[in-house]
């Protein structure tokens, strides 16, 4: 069974949770979604984040942050703890950013890090 636990290992800047917010009421996201964020093997350092909609799973760790259901998986919490996510909407580039204390090593995509 997913835990629901109050204080979020992560956090999301404003710009990021309007944008999350904005996406799900853009395209009907179902209210027993929440934001997942995580980890998956692959890119070009070892491990890459993973950002998406989806339902909680017995594994997960559920926060609520500012409204916003978060969901992770228990094994991810090492690798994303104190991580903040940002949302950037510029000329150069557009789309959420990752600020990981626990990154060894990042790529230039700013996507792939290693632990």
């Amino acid at each position: 069974m997913a835990t629901e636990t109050k204080t979020a290992p992560i956090a999301l800047t404003e710009k990021a949770l309007a944008e999350v917010k904005n996406i799900m009421q853009e395209k009907n996201v179902p209210a027993e979604y929440g934001l997942r964020i995580g980890v998956q093997g692959g890119g070009c350092s070892g491990m890459s984040y993973l950002l998406g909609f989806d339902k909680a799973k017995d594994s997960d760790e559920i926060y609520s942050l500012e409204g916003l259901k978060l969901i992770m998986d228990k094994k991810h919490a090492m690798y994303v703890l104190g991580m903040e996510v940002d949302f950037q909407d510029g000329l150069n580039a557009r789309g959420f950013v990752f600020n990981n204390p626990q990154a060894k090593s990042t790529c230039g995509c700013g996507s792939s890090f290693s632990a």
